[in-house]
C-alpha cells in the first residue's frame, strides 16, 4: 500500500515490510498519527520493499523477519546496499545467535520484538542510528537464556563505573545516552566501552553484552 506522499521535510520517512498486510497498515496508520514520522508505504513481498524502497527512499524501514516470498534479513541487506544511510530495524518474535550476527551484517541498526507494543516501535523509530545496534531487552534476555554457559579464560574484573557502563548497555543504551544518564563525557564513555570490549575479548557492543550475560557479570533488566 502506498500512502500520501504529504511528507515533511522534517519528519522521519517509514517504510513497512510485513506480509501481514493488516498489521502493516494498522502500523502505518499509527505511525501517521504522530507529528515527527509518515509511513510513505507499506509492502507485503521483498519485491515490493525493494521496489518502493527505490522509489520513496524512507530514512527508516520496519522489516518483518519472514516475508511470504523473500528472507527479510536478504531483502534488508539489499535495501542497505543500495541506501547505505537507511535505518533498518528488524522485527522478529524470537531471536538466537544466527539471527543476531545476520541482522548486524545485513545492515540494521535495531531488532524488536514482532508482538511488542507500537508505543515500543515508535520510540525504535525515533532512536535508531546508523552508529550503533539496539537490542529490545525482551530480545536480549532471550538470547541469553538460549545459550549454553560459554568455557573460557577467567571472569575478568571491572571498575565499578565499568560496570555502570556495561548495565546500561545490557538495557540497551547507547554510548550518548550512557554518558548522559551517567554524567560524563562521551569521549569517556567510549574509553569505557573499548576498555569493556577489550576485557571481554568482544568485537561488537552487543557481543559483550552477551558474554558478560552468560558468565555472569550482567543480567538484563526485567520490565514491569
Amino acid at each position: 500500500m502506498e500512502t500520501s506522499p504529504c511528507l515533511d521535510s522534517e519528519q522521519t520517512s517509514v517504510l513497512i515490510v510485513d506480509d501481514h498486510g493488516v498489521l502493516a497498515d494498522a502500523i502505518g496508520l499509527a505511525i501517521n498519527r504522530e507529528s515527527d514520522m509518515h509511513c510513505v508505504a507499506t509492502a507485503v513481498t521483498g519485491a515490493q520493499a525493494r521496489a518502493m524502497a527505490a522509489h520513496w527512499k524512507p530514512d527508516v524501514v520496519l522489516m518483518d523477519v519472514r516475508l511470504g516470498d523473500d528472507d527479510g534479513i536478504e531483502v534488508a541487506a539489499d535495501l542497505a546496499r543500495a541506501a547505505p544511510d537507511v535505518r533498518i530495524i528488524v522485527l522478529s518474535a524470537f531471536i538466537d545467535q544466527t539471527l543476531l550476527t545476520r541482522a548486524v551484517n545485513a545492515g540494521a541498526c535495531a531488532l524488536l520484538p514482532k508482538d511488542g507494543s507500537l508505543d515500543e516501535i515508535l520510540a525504535a523509530v525515533r532512536s535508531s542510528t546508523r552508529t550503533g545496534f539496539a537490542v529490545n531487552p525482551v530480545l536480549m534476555r532471550n538470547l541469553v537464556r538460549s545459550g549454553e554457559p560459554r568455557r573460557g579464560p577467567p571472569v575478568p574484573r571491572l571498575t565499578p563505573r565499568e560496570e555502570d557502563v556495561l548495565r546500561r548497555l545490557s538495557d540497551g543504551a547507547d554510548a550518548v545516552m550512557i554518558a548522559r544518564d551517567l554524567g560524563i563525557s562521551l569521549s569517556t564513555c567510549r574509553g569505557y566501552v573499548k576498555s569493556l570490549l577489550r576485557k571481554l575479548h568482544a568485537h561488537s557492543q552487543l557481543e559483550a553484552v552477551v558474554t558478560a550475560s552468560r558468565i555472569g557479570l550482567v543480567s538484563p533488566t526485567p520490565r514491569d
